[in-house]
């Protein structure tokens, strides 16, 4: 599964203990919003999963904003081991 793979990838990089990391965060919210986007093709009319989606992507994009200040090396590697969108800067 791809989480165990990136989880050792994290794991090999950083601390094991260091679960609070941009990149380990932006990972968890990922799989959640993929979760969650397939629970919402079946019940469209799921609103507080729709808002419940809606706070975890806001989260996730300002982890994002984050790292690219921070680190843009970090962040485009992050983004393509997760086959996510770059974010829109302002």
């Amino acid at each position: 599964m791809v989480k165990n793979s990136f989880i050792s990838a994290i794991s090999q990089k950083e601390n094991e203990e260091n679960k609070g990391s941009v990149e380990f965060q932006v990972f968890t919210f990922t799989n959640k919003i993929r979760r969650l986007t397939s629970h919402l093709e079946l019940h469209k009319k799921d609103s507080s999963s729709q808002r419940g989606l809606r706070k975890i992507l806001g989260k996730r994009q300002r982890l994002l904003a984050y790292l690219s200040k921070k680190n843009r090396g970090r962040y485009k590697e992050l983004i393509t081991e997760l086959n996510i969108r770059e974010i829109k800067t302002r």
